[in-house]
């Protein structure tokens, strides 16, 4: 397995191949500087040069991860922690982290490229989008909807059936309980917009 993104999220996610058994050839990042992670080398940037095998994308801002991705033709691998508790009902797509003590539900589709962070709990029937981030201790109920790209705050909370549009931010220790639309930026005990963000999809 290679990383892209030598960053402190990778340093969480070579743990984790470490305690899998993955082997790990190595690391590649933009900036030539960095040349070893961990005791890993790193190789810059990520050229046609390269014959990779498997993939995951080590960055933890969503729209980076997405424009790293969408650029990259290789396979993409997943990492997830022994200690995370993950259904056989549920699915997990490719290029996804989870992080110990994460917890996801039956019936629960997670996508491409998304972060469950540490001890986050992703409840039944819920479907996360691709590059969505799901932070640390943050709550899903059952029946939550995320829509691609979003960031969920640290112990932000959920409750069930809750869609959340694409391209939001729901900050650290909200409590969503309605509907929230695409690219909002929410905070607060009940959960209030305060912006609409620029619409991030059109960038691309």
């Amino acid at each position: 397995m290679y990383l892209y993104g030598a960053s402190g999220h990778a340093k969480v996610i070579i743990e984790i191949l470490e305690l899998k058994g993955i082997e790990i050839k190595g690391l590649f990042d933009d900036n030539p500087a960095i040349n070893k992670l961990l005791d890993y080398p790193c190789y810059g940037p990520l050229t046609n040069d390269y014959v990779i095998d498997e993939l995951i994308v080590s960055i933890g801002d969503n729209l980076m991860r997405k424009n790293i991705s969408n650029r990259l033709n290789c396979q993409f691998g997943k990492a997830i922690h022994p200690s995370a508790k993950i259904s056989s009902r549920s699915t997990i797509r490719t290029g996804t982290v989870v992080m110990a003590n994460a917890v996801i539900n039956s019936g629960t589709i997670v996508g491409k490229h998304v972060i469950i962070n540490t001890t986050a709990s992703v409840d039944h029937d819920c479907i996360i989008g691709d590059y969505v981030h799901i932070s640390p201790n943050a709550t899903l109920c059952g029946g939550v909807s995320v829509g691609e790209g979003t960031h969920i705050g640290a112990a932000a909370v959920i409750i069930p059936n809750i869609t959340i549009g694409k391209w939001s931010v729901i900050g650290a220790g909200s409590v969503v309980i309605r509907d929230i639309p695409d690219y909002a930026v929410v905070v607060g005990n009940p959960g209030r917009i305060i912006k609409l963000q620029t619409k991030i999809d059109q960038l691309f």
